[in-house]
């Protein structure tokens, strides 16, 4: 378990969920880890936090400066960071729409700017972005949070054609219904949160929610060094959502 041991990695939205998973597997395969967060300081024991807004470009370079000064280097950039959005296309104002683009594209083209720089220093070099299968599955009341993943999901690839050359590879993760503190918010706010969860569970064919590990472990595997053929691709971990048509078993 030491696949990743000496490299530096970065994680956003590194305090919760997703990232924290993230950030303990990191760990407990030799990685020294960096938690960013706009409330850093509640992931793992033994992480480094600094505050990131990865909205704001002075926050997301001074983040990343504070890392590479305390490591000396910086191999691999988790975009974890983001925000949800719910409705139709008709549902979310022009301002919040530019407000969820702006954190979760925008945001992670903020961050991987501040880090090419060290980046291209290292010879284990790898992004990976945490995209959906709302990328790439119509999902009803998701029209903004789909259409900005869907752009994760691009821009994952052409970062991988831009940067290939370099020895940087890009990949990208596609979660489905992952068992988050964002997704217990939006249970929380149901008029029958039993009856909500037992809706998400139901949509992903092996009937539940995914776990933020499972998340992580896709993660891990593209951003280790062992995976040095895998770029300009997407993993998906969504208990079969995508890809397959089970029939509806018998009442």
């Amino acid at each position: 378990m030491t696949e990743l041991q000496g490299l530096v990695a970065i994680v956003t939205g590194g305090s919760s969920g997703i990232g924290d998973a993230v950030v303990r597997r990191f760990q407990a395969l030799g990685a020294e880890v960096a938690a960013l967060d706009r409330h850093p300081g509640r992931s793992a024991p033994g992480a480094f936090h600094a505050v990131c807004d990865v909205g704001d470009d002075a926050s997301v370079h001074a983040a990343v400066g504070s890392v590479v000064a305390e490591f000396g280097r910086l191999d691999i950039v988790v975009n974890n960071a983001g925000v949800g959005a719910q409705g139709t296309v008709e549902d979310n104002t022009d301002d919040e729409w530019h407000r969820v683009w702006d954190v979760n594209v925008v945001g992670m083209a903020r961050v991987s700017r501040a880090a090419l720089p060290a980046l291209r220093q290292s010879a284990s070099a790898a992004i990976v972005n945490i995209c959906s299968v709302a990328a790439t599955v119509g999902l009803p009341q998701r029209a903004l949070y789909s259409a900005t993943k869907g752009a994760v999901l691009s821009l994952t690839r052409a970062m991988a054609a831009d940067h290939l050359r370099e020895g940087i590879r890009v990949n990208c993760v596609n979660p489905g219904t992952a068992d988050t503190p964002w997704i217990s918010r939006l249970l929380d706010s149901a008029p029958d949160p039993a009856v909500e969860r037992a809706a998400l569970e139901a949509r992903q064919p092996h009937g539940r929610l995914v776990s933020a590990d499972e998340v992580a472990g896709a993660v891990a595997y593209l951003a280790s060094p062992q995976s040095g053929s895998t770029t300009g691709t997407s993993i998906t971990v969504d208990g079969g959502m995508q890809a397959l048509r089970l029939r509806a078993l018998p009442h």
